[in-house]
């Protein structure tokens, strides 16, 4: 009989996974697309003098190009560590277990596609309220995700989706622990770089940020903005 995968060899799949997922031209586009949405869509949310927390930060290209106070990533892949700047704060942790000395600590907690990543909704449910449990009241917690209702098929094309939702069912689950949305936009970005037939370039998605009636058209993923109310 086989033996069970110890920690290391998952952690190791994890790594390889999302190494092979985008090309090289793709990372340059999705670093050009973070820049581009920190300055010009996300800091509308997120003060400069905030402690920002990237929960599943993966390549770490939000949590560098935004401009905070402290910055802090997230992510149970290793690889993650070497991909973060000097000044941002990695923990190779649990989405259900962060760290306890961070309650009521942060201002702002990001997820960027990852709560379609947990294992299943309990697992979702802890992930949200361990976020609440850190953030401070009035906190904000901002989610941008796949909406299942505008790609139903697509969503299985990546091996390590488990949890879908849909804007009402975010919204549900963020009002269950605790949460009291602030913005909810259904259709937000494109599901990912590789819907694009040109090369990102920085003007061309500041122009798609100022047309919100083209949203409904590409947007395949939700972006969602709620606050912790208790």
């Amino acid at each position: 009989m086989a033996s069970k995968p110890d920690e290391f060899d998952q952690e190791s799949d994890l790594t390889r996974l999302y190494n092979r997922r985008f090309s090289g031209d793709e990372l340059v586009d999705k670093q050009v697309l973070w820049t581009t949405l920190c300055r010009d869509f996300l800091e509308k949310y997120i003060a400069t003098d905030a402690t920002v927390l990237d929960l599943g930060a993966g390549r770490c290209e939000f949590i560098n190009a935004v401009r905070a106070k402290r910055k802090i990533a997230v992510d149970p892949n290793p690889a993650t560590r070497g991909l973060a700047d000097t000044e941002v704060e990695v923990l190779q942790v649990s989405s259900t277990d962060i760290d306890a000395l961070f309650d009521n600590e942060i201002d702002v907690v990001f997820a960027s596609n990852f709560l379609e990543h947990v294992a299943d909704k309990e697992i979702l449910m802890q992930t949200l309220h361990e976020c609440h449990r850190i953030l401070r009241p009035g906190g904000r917690m901002i989610v941008l995700m796949p909406n299942i209702r505008y790609l139903p098929g697509r969503f299985w094309d990546y091996l390590d989706h488990h949890v879908p939702l849909t804007h009402v069912s975010l919204v549900e689950a963020l009002e269950l622990a605790g949460f009291e949305p602030e913005v909810v936009i259904p259709r937000f970005l494109p599901y990912t770089v590789k819907d694009s037939r040109l090369p990102v370039k920085a003007e061309l998605v500041r122009l798609y940020l100022r047309m919100p009636l083209v949203w409904r058209v590409f947007g395949k993923q939700m972006f969602v903005v709620a606050r912790r109310v208790w």
